[in-house]
C-alpha cells in the first residue's frame, strides 16, 4: 500500500498517516517527497509517501551485541542464498547476520571483491538485496525486509549523503541557482529531505519516476 500524507512538519504528516492508517509508526517507511521549512510569515510544509518497508533502516540504531550466526532455518536459508548469489558471480565470500529487528534481518557479506559486489553508488548491492528479499517471500516471509551490507558501505553512504546535503545548500544560497542532485533510492533521498528541512531557506522535492528519483534542491529565501 503506498499513500501521500501532508503537514506542516514531518512529524505532523507522519501522524496524521499514523491515525489515518491505523497503525504503529514502526508498521510503515516514510519517503519524504517534497519539505519546506516555515518561517515567520509562511507555515512549513512537508509531503511524504507511506510504503510497506521499500526503505532501508538507519544503521546507527542497530545493537552490535548479535549473534553473526543464522539463529533459525530461516536465516540459514537467506544466508546461503545470498552466499551462492555472491560465489555464482565468481567471487568468494563470508556471510554473518549483522541484526535482528521486528520484521527486518540485516545480512553482511564479507568477500575480498567487496568493491565490486557493492557496485557504484551501490546499485549492485541493491540488485542483490531485490533478489533475497524476493526469495525471502518464497519462504513465506514476505513480512520480513532483508537489509544486505558490505565494509559497512550503508553508513558511509549515509554519512556522504549528509556532508552533499549541506555543501548543495550552501552551493544554492550561494548562486541563487537550484540543484538537480543524482538520482537515488528512497532510503537515501530521504536522508537529502531530512538533513534539510530544518534550514529555513532552502526547500527540497523529488523529481523523476521509478525507485531512482532525483532531489532538487532550491533557495526560498529573499533575493
Amino acid at each position: 500500500m503506498v499513500q501521500e500524507f501532508e503537514g506542516r512538519s514531518e512529524k505532523e504528516a507522519i501522524d496524521a498517516a499514523v491515525e489515518e492508517l491505523g497503525l504503529e509508526r514502526d508498521g510503515f517507511d516514510v519517503e519524504v517527497l517534497e519539505s519546506q521549512a516555515g518561517s515567520i510569515f509562511k507555515k512549513g510544509y512537508v509531503r511524504i509517501r507511506v510504503h510497506t518497508r521499500d526503505e532501508e533502516p538507519s544503521s546507527r540504531s542497530r545493537s552490535p551485541a548479535i549473534a553473526p550466526v543464522p539463529a533459525d532455518e530461516f536465516e540459514a536459508k537467506v544466508a546461503e542464498f545470498v552466499k551462492r548469489m555472491i560465489e555464482g558471480m565468481g567471487y568468494a565470500c563470508e556471510i554473518a547476520v549483522l541484526f535482528r529487528e521486528e520484521k527486518k534481518l540485516g545480512i553482511r557479506i564479507d568477500s575480498e571483491n567487496a568493491s565490486i559486489i557493492i557496485g557504484k553508488k551501490g546499485k549492485n548491492l541493491d540488485a542483490l538485496q531485490l533478489l533475497v528479499n524476493v526469495y525471502a517471500g518464497r519462504l513465506g516471509r514476505e513480512d520480513t525486509r532483508v537489509i544486505l551490507d558490505s565494509e559497512n558501505y550503508r553508513i558511509r553512504r549515509e554519512e556522504s549523503l549528509v556532508r552533499l546535503a549541506y555543501e548543495t545548500a550552501e552551493q544554492v544560497r550561494r548562486t541563487r541557482q537550484s540543484v538537480l542532485l543524482e538520482p537515488m533510492n528512497p532510503f537515501e533521498r530521504r536522508i537529502i529531505h531530512t538533513t534539510l528541512n530544518d534550514i529555513v531557506d532552502i526547500e527540497t522535492k523529488s523529481e523523476g519516476e521509478g525507485l531512482y528519483k532525483q532531489v532538487r534542491v532550491t533557495f526560498r529565501g529573499k533575493i
